[in-house]
């Protein structure tokens, strides 16, 4: 029985007034006559909130086990709203709710099924498909928000309505085909609400909302030394290094960061957000030439390292790289920080953090990282507040993140996915971090894994092979989910860690211009591709000349950078731009998509090769030589021929690989001939950049030297070159 207008009215309005409940977003869509309201269920209580809030009063659906909670139990005796218990796996409650539509009543379901976890989007049942299939109704996604504080269980509460859609009958063909089809397209409705829900802001602030939810006193960082930090030194410290650095920059500036992954960094990060600096993020790793590179590029006139990392890491030639550039060390702080300054921080800015970061745009420039320079010089990658904020939304919307997990990472920090992912997503999603200093630690890192409860591990492809390769099948007990990112991942090494940990790891792809695309996650996980694309994320494909499947990825969406630094026109912004127009990124990867939006990676275009009239992908090569020896590296490029055109060149580290064998392996795996590279060099070891990508610009180089393919002797010239065992067959 329907609840008065009036008494429905008054408790809408002691709700706003008692836990600040608003309604957000357009509510047309919900006077339709055939209306089904799909809603998120982070609380028990959300059934009122739906019965009561919205405009127009649904019929709610929910699981029985729900009416033990007290409050829910009470309203719904009191006739406070409407409701019919119901289970999303009966045909016949199914068929219940389908006639409440039929009768133009607004139902609203819990398409998940029970009460959230985390923030991520969980399974969808197929009943909820069923009945958005057979009613033909609008559907009307609705995200419920509660923001809570250490203080109050509620501080405020948002229903947020989104944009209509319906549900194509004919998605698929067969009853059970069309069913998983509407699942998968209420996820992605589901998981784009949750997306859109959130409002974009600077990232201090963000840091600062986890601060007043999760505490002061709650744990949140450690690096290797194994002494945790709570939220409340990690403000403490990033207010007095914000102070420090503002009297050396102006608003606004780029600073140089030249640190190793430790807490004092990550402070020094928070402590430029909150005073408006933009953070560059320098890769000790890069050279003389990275450095010099990168100064220039995003014109940097201050530096912020320490002298005992710069002792310790040999890094005195990257310093004297950077004349010109006005150098601050991290232990000069102390020393600098007299009493006004302690006053000033304990008195005044400890207790009113709002009232003395800056105020920034959330689309104003908060990070510059670099491109590997794998394929090149590297390239200034400016990202904004809104989009690192996107990126972690993205990741949380389709992963349960929660402030139960640990994640550990050893990924340096000027790398985009660990930048982003792997620091600013636990610092605002109160998701425990243990920061490591390197990732080439090797026995280091799988026994931190074990001694600190890690429950995420994050690495790229060639490092956790490293990982399982040194690791005793204990190690990685606590860990939930294993996350791979910045290279393909090795089938190899999947096989590894499915075999000895009993783990499948979920591959990302990304770019440094808009950090992570897709990923494969729990719901959405299929061998040999890297998942489905992130919510909010736009893709379209570019035709190859050459390639039958697929085309070059263009990509559009809230993540992606604001645009370049180059070279050769420092400090000057190039927005993100493609052939299909602005705001478009063509990341240069061919790639296809699957029926079902799994999205699979041939390679860059780039490293593709014309031989014989065919394309021939170089990562392929790389595939079938790992298949004939995998348990070595390998790495294939080009050559182009003095007569003309290319020639395919593959780099090992397996002393008795041959042609014979890498033909029998592509045999194996279905692939061409052309797959088998036509000249072998061996190297006791393939060249990697500091992220643990391939150094493909090391390779070019070997083969582009002349003297190497007319003599082959002065190969001894170069650092571990075998040229007795090179081969050209």
């Amino acid at each position: 029985m329907a609840m008065p207008r009036p008494l429905r009215d008054t408790l809408r309005y002691l709700m706003r007034w008692l836990l600040g409940v608003r309604v957000l977003g357009e509510p047309a869509p919900l006077f339709g006559r055939r209306v089904v309201i799909l809603a998120n269920h982070p609380s028990a209580i959300d059934a009122l909130l739906l019965g009561v809030c919205l405009p127009v009063p649904p019929v709610v659906l929910f699981a029985r086990e729900e009416l033990r909670t007290f409050w829910l139990r009470l309203a719904a005796r009191l006739g406070l709203f409407e409701f019919q218990t119901w289970d999303v796996n009966d045909p016949m409650t199914v068929k219940k709710a389908l006639r409440l539509v039929e009768q133009g009543r607004a139902v609203a379901i819990f398409p998940e099924g029970r009460v959230e976890r985390a923030a991520n989007v969980m399974k969808i049942y197929e009943g909820a498909a069923l009945l958005a299939l057979k009613s033909g109704a609008t559907l009307v996604p609705v995200h419920i928000e509660h923001v809570r504080t250490r203080r109050m269980s509620w501080s405020r509460t948002s229903l947020h309505i989104h944009a209509h859609t319906h549900l194509d009958p004919a998605v698929a063909d067969g009853p059970r085909a069309r069913r998983e089809a509407g699942a998968r397209h209420l996820t992605r409705v589901m998981q784009d609400a949750a997306f859109h829900s959130h409002v974009s802001k600077g990232l201090y602030d963000a840091f600062l909302d986890a601060v007043g939810r999760e505490g002061r006193g709650t744990e949140i960082l450690e690096d290797m030394h194994e002494e945790p930090k709570s939220y409340g030194y990690l403000l403490k410290a990033s207010l007095a290094l914000g102070r420090w650095i503002g009297r050396h920059t102006e608003p606004g500036e780029a600073v140089g960061v030249l640190l190793p992954n430790l807490v004092v960094s990550v402070a020094l990060v928070l402590g430029l957000q909150c005073r408006g600096r933009v953070a560059a993020m320098l890769n000790y790793t890069s050279g003389t030439r990275g450095i010099e590179s990168a100064r220039t590029t995003a014109e940097l006139r201050t530096v912020v390292t320490s002298r005992k990392f710069v002792e310790q890491a040999g890094l005195h030639p990257l310093i004297d790289a950077l004349q010109g550039v006005k150098l601050l060390y991290l232990e000069d702080v102390r020393g600098e920080f007299g009493v006004l300054d302690k006053l000033w921080l304990m008195g005044f800015a400890l207790w009113f953090p709002r009232l003395v970061r800056a105020r920034v745009s959330p689309h104003s420039p908060a990070a510059i990282l670099f491109t590997s320079g794998s394929e090149g010089r590297p390239k200034g990658v400016v990202l904004s507040h809104a989009g690192i904020a996107a990126t972690i939304r993205q990741i949380a919307t389709v992963m349960d993140f929660t402030p139960a997990d640990k994640v550990l990472n050893a990924l340096p920090m000027y790398h985009t996915y660990s930048f982003t992912a792997g620091v600013w997503l636990c610092l605002t999603t109160g998701t425990k971090l243990f920061l490591y200093v390197s990732p080439l630690r090797y026995r280091a890192i799988p026994e931190i894994a074990y001694r600190r409860d890690a429950t995420y591990l994050f690495g790229t492809s060639t490092f956790l092979g490293f990982y399982a390769r040194n690791a005793h099948p204990g190690d990685f007990g606590t860990v939930r989910h294993v996350i791979s990112g910045g290279e393909k991942l090795g089938e190899d090494v999947a096989r590894v860690w499915l075999e000895k940990f009993g783990l499948r790891i979920f591959e990302g792809y990304g770019a440094t211009e808009c950090t992570v695309i897709s990923l494969s996650t729990p719901l959405a996980f299929r061998p040999g591709t890297v998942g489905r694309l992130l919510p909010g994320m736009e893709a379209r494909l570019e035709p190859v000349e050459g390639i039958r499947r697929g085309g070059v990825l263009h990509v559009r969406g809230p993540s992606v950078m604001l645009g370049y630094l180059q070279h050769d026109n420092p400090g000057v912004l190039q927005p993100v731009s493609s052939d299909l127009g602005e705001g478009w990124y063509r990341t240069g990867d061919v790639v296809e998509f699957d029926a079902e939006g799994y999205l699979r990676i041939s390679g860059r275009v780039r490293r593709f090769a014309k031989i014989a009239g065919e394309m021939v992908s170089l990562d392929q090569i790389e595939r079938v030589a790992a298949v004939a020896s995998p348990s070595f590296g390998h790495a294939a490029v080009l050559k182009l021929e003095s007569a003309g055109g290319e020639t395919t060149v593959l780099f090992t580290t397996d002393p008795h690989l041959t042609r014979p064998r890498m033909v029998k392996a592509a045999k194996s795996v279905g692939a061409h001939d052309l797959a088998v590279a036509r000249n072998i060099i061996r190297l006791e070891e393939i060249p990697l950049l500091g992220n643990g990508k391939t150094d493909y610009v090391r390779l070019m180089e070997i083969v582009s030297d002349e003297r190497v393919w007319s003599n082959r002797l002065t190969a001894r010239e170069l650092p571990g070159a075998n040229p007795e065992d090179w081969t050209d067959e």
